[in-house]
């Protein structure tokens, strides 16, 4: 947990890399495999801290679960455990995902209110409604939130926003559910495919996903899959960010562009040249990026865990560029951040303006989250001098292989332990 990354800046970044499993994915499929007594098989899966954290909270619910490298495989009971264990669900957001399953398979999950990224308030409120609509009865006690269901049935949602967590956990427990849910404003983000495609194949009934409606015809019983992984695309767009900023070429593999159009598009309007194929890309650089201004939003927009990589590239972009945030308030914590680097930056409520400069400075930066993590290593990349980035533990429980894949592609960087 003291580790730290010690970066020397100035390095041009050239090579290629392999993304491995979307963390954004893999721990909500690893939650979806209570829905089936028998073992499930998932493939591809990313060597992250989040991995292991999910396989304890899977194991507090009485499932075996083994990790070998890509392969996680999990053998869930006959009738897993209602309550998952409240210091593991607590150190990361994404434990709240067992909480539609529980519910669907067990009539009754108690899951503590979930830790996670220091980046803004994430409320249950989405969840919690979605599951009283299929008859769920929900409350907050001592910490924790607390489903019950005699037996659910399917029903017309419509959510406020198109949340990732809240369409996950009402599918998960619709898919058991008695009769269709037709869900309305749906996330169509990457991973809901992914998972709804993985609940497919364990015999469940769904329409429409990707689209902002998606339908799903409740079963009896799901079977255990055998299913591979999508590519992570916040990996992915973070090594392309990284080409751009550092003026580089990088080609990633691993990954289909089209779940990365809109970054891609926008590094192209920074001046970056930008090759697609089949399963990756190719991003060039060959001048300093020129200015553009990001707004994120739900899938297919710009995406809020990529906005830190916007940050970094408008801070040594040429013009000045506007980042509006518009899914999570705290995410412009990571501003305080790169003032320290340099940066000329203005935070006016949630936009923040900067003026690129040629090069940024060196200093001592610290973590608040994984993707801020990231983006403090690319910016270190293009800073004058040698920084250190503290609380990197922020960082491996996202990107797999961190330091090695930088340094394949020239970067100058060392993990230090205390």
């Amino acid at each position: 947990m003291k580790d730290r990354f010690v970066v020397t800046g100035g390095a041009r970044l050239e090579g290629a890399v392999k993304v491995s499993g979307a963390k954004n994915s893999v721990l909500k499929l690893m939650a979806a495999a209570l829905l089936a007594e028998g073992t499930t098989t998932l493939r591809n899966c990313p060597e992250i801290l989040d991995v292991p954290l999910m396989q304890k909270v899977l194991e507090g619910l009485g499932c075996i679960v083994t990790i070998d490298g890509p392969v996680v495989r999990i053998t869930t009971p006959a009738m897993p455990t209602s309550d998952a264990d409240f210091d593991a669900v607590r150190q990361f957001r994404a434990s709240v995902c067992v909480l539609g399953p529980l519910t669907a398979r067990c009539g009754r999950a108690v899951v503590a209110l979930p830790g996670g990224d220091a980046i803004g308030s994430r409320p249950l409120d989405m969840h919690q409604s979605g599951l009283e609509k299929l008859g769920a009865r929900t409350r907050i006690q001592h910490g924790a939130v607390v489903a019950e269901a005699d037996a659910l049935v399917g029903a017309p949602i419509t959510l406020d926003f198109p949340s990732v967590g809240a369409t996950e956990n009402i599918l998960t427990a619709a898919v058991l559910a008695q009769g269709r849910t037709v869900l309305d404003n749906a996330a169509r983000e990457p991973e809901i495919v992914d998972l709804c495609e993985m609940l497919t194949s364990m015999g469940a009934q769904i329409q429409g996903a990707g689209t902002s409606t998606i339908t799903i015809d409740g079963v009896a019983r799901l079977y255990p899959t055998d299913h591979e992984v999508i590519g992570d695309r916040i990996v992915a767009g973070t090594w392309a960010y990284a080409a751009a900023m550092t003026r580089g070429d990088i080609t990633v593999s691993g990954i289909s562009p089209r779940n990365l159009h809109l970054p891609l598009e926008k590094l192209k309007m920074a001046g970056a040249e930008i090759e697609t194929y089949e399963t990756g890309f190719r991003v060039r650089m060959g001048r300093r990026p020129s200015a553009v201004d990001y707004q994120t939003l739900p899938f297919p927009g710009f995406p809020t865990d990529l906005q830190p990589m916007a940050i970094g590239i408008s801070a040594v972009a040429q013009g000045t560029s506007v980042i509006t945030e518009n899914v999570f308030e705290s995410r412009f914590r990571f501003v305080d951040e790169m003032l320290r680097l340099g940066a000329d930056a203005t935070v006016d409520g949630h936009h923040v303006v900067l003026r690129g400069m040629e090069r940024l400075s060196s200093t001592e930066v610290w973590s608040s989250d994984i993707r801020a993590g990231a983006g403090l290593v690319l910016s270190a990349l293009v800073s004058e001098g040698e920084t250190v980035v503290h609380d990197v533990h922020h960082i491996d429980r996202g990107y797999p292989k961190f330091v090695e894949n930088l340094r394949s592609l020239g970067a100058t960087i060392e993990r230090v332990s205390a």
